[in-house]
């Protein structure tokens, strides 16, 4: 009785220490938002809002999303775009509508930076652990620089760590339901699917994981059913767009292309600038073989082990990484995703990734936004070197994730052997002869 009042007060504690954290870090991050308005970090700009303005004002003067226009995105990334148009009025001068888009997204980060809280809480993080995290990821906006105040990837990461948050915390129906609002957002959510489905079904059964996927699916179809249904070739085209994307020269791929000095051309187009010609189709089939088997391999990896929620945490991380790492596609905003997921990882291989990230994020911002365009249109050495070694980093933190610990090769020998121990001597013996009857 004594020893179970123990627990219950440490499970207060933590509690506690995680609220209090969640609004710490949450006010660390709107400070920081703060800062990114200001001194060095208000110069020169790339930025997508005007992009947004143009679908919000749309929306907002009565056309329909697909039919009488084609958005590049998800619908249910159709909000944050409408609502600063509906606040600052359609028409409002950018500076408007930015700085409601702006404080959208300030929430969006603040909301995520909770919801890393709430899930360290669930895993009975230590106070340690639950500080350290919560300080990587409200600080985390100034390493990476202006680029999180201009696009929306906020939305879709804080839907994305809600999703996890839920499963964590034995929430999987409402996490099903969040994971598919956050795939209808932005696709890249959907490689956490395969974990979910694994995870719900290993621990609780094939009933509960066809009613999660129920949920989810559900979920899916209500955010692009009404849309299909108005116009099926807008959707087509709005999927197919972010589908068939090149070889973008930020990409791994590309920057071991340009590292080497190879003779390679740049060709704009969907948005980014790409490696044109048989050179970007080459690697960026490679790119996508290597995408694929990265993911098969930690979905194996992941149902095959077992379900501990710890290993959930880590290998979301690791599946949203290898996304991101071995992708045609890594445009700097990609690296907000990581931002609430990585430094949940516990113990020293938690750290050593969130730190080969914070690195990854400093290495964008030396050369994005401010010198962007030298590399893009020039092949800058220095840059091109930046750029591979800002990739590179990506991968070592990947490795760091899905690395076996150490030893477990000789644990899972010593089981084998047990285990062909226990069938000799269950084994009945050898006859010394044989006779014909």
């Amino acid at each position: 009785m004594i020893a179970s009042h123990e627990s219950s007060f440490r499970q207060a504690d933590r509690a506690r220490w995680a609220v209090l954290g969640a609004v710490i870090a949450a006010a660390v991050f709107m400070l920081s938002w703060a800062v990114l308005h200001r001194g060095f970090y208000a110069g020169y700009q790339i930025v997508d809002t005007p992009v947004y303005q143009k679908y919000g004002d749309w929306v907002a003067t009565g056309q329909v999303p697909y039919r009488d226009f084609r958005p590049e995105y998800p619908p249910v990334a159709l909000p944050v775009f409408v609502a600063p148009s509906l606040v600052a009025s359609a028409g409002a001068p950018l500076e408007e509508y930015s700085r409601v888009f702006e404080t959208l997204m300030a929430i969006c980060g603040a909301t995520a930076v909770a919801l890393v809280a709430v899930t360290l809480r669930s895993l009975g993080a230590s106070v340690a652990r639950l500080a350290a995290a919560l300080v990587f990821a409200a600080l985390a906006p100034l390493a990476l620089g202006t680029v999180v105040l201009s696009r929306f990837d906020l939305w879709p990461a804080a839907l994305t760590i809600g999703a996890l948050a839920a499963f964590v915390a034995g929430r999987e129906r409402l996490g099903a339901g969040v994971a598919g609002l956050a795939v209808a957002a932005k696709l890249y959510p959907g490689v956490l699917v395969p974990l979910a489905a694994a995870w719900v079904w290993r621990r609780y059964g094939r009933r509960e994981a066809l009613v999660c996927g129920g949920i989810f699916l559900a979920v899916v179809a209500a955010c692009f059913v009404p849309f299909v249904l108005l116009a099926p070739e807008g959707v087509a085209a709005s999927l197919g767009r972010q589908l068939s994307r090149p070889l973008q020269i930020e990409s791994l791929g590309s920057a071991v292309l340009l590292a080497l000095g190879l003779d390679v051309e740049m060709e704009s187009g969907h948005g980014s600038q790409n490696i044109a010609g048989t050179p970007g189709l080459v690697v960026g089939i490679m790119a996508t073989f290597a995408q694929g088997a990265a993911l098969l391999g930690l979905w194996v990896a992941f149902a095959r082990g077992p379900m501990e929620r710890e290993r959930l945490v880590r290998f979301s991380a690791a599946a949203v990484l290898a996304f991101v790492a071995f992708g045609k596609v890594l445009s700097p905003q990609f690296l907000i995703w990581l931002i609430p997921l990585v430094p949940l990882v516990r113990g020293r291989r938690g750290l050593a990734a969130s730190g080969l990230l914070a690195l990854s994020l400093i290495l964008t911002q030396i050369w994005f936004p401010f010198r962007y365009w030298d590399f893009a249109l020039t092949f800058d050495t220095t840059l091109s070197w930046l750029v591979l070694a800002r990739d590179v980093a990506l991968v070592s933190a990947l490795a760091v994730l899905v690395w076996p610990p150490r030893g477990v090769g000789r644990e899972l020998a010593r089981a084998a052997k047990r285990n062909r121990d226990r069938v000799g001597q269950a084994a009945p013996a050898a006859p010394a002869t044989l006779v014909r009857r």
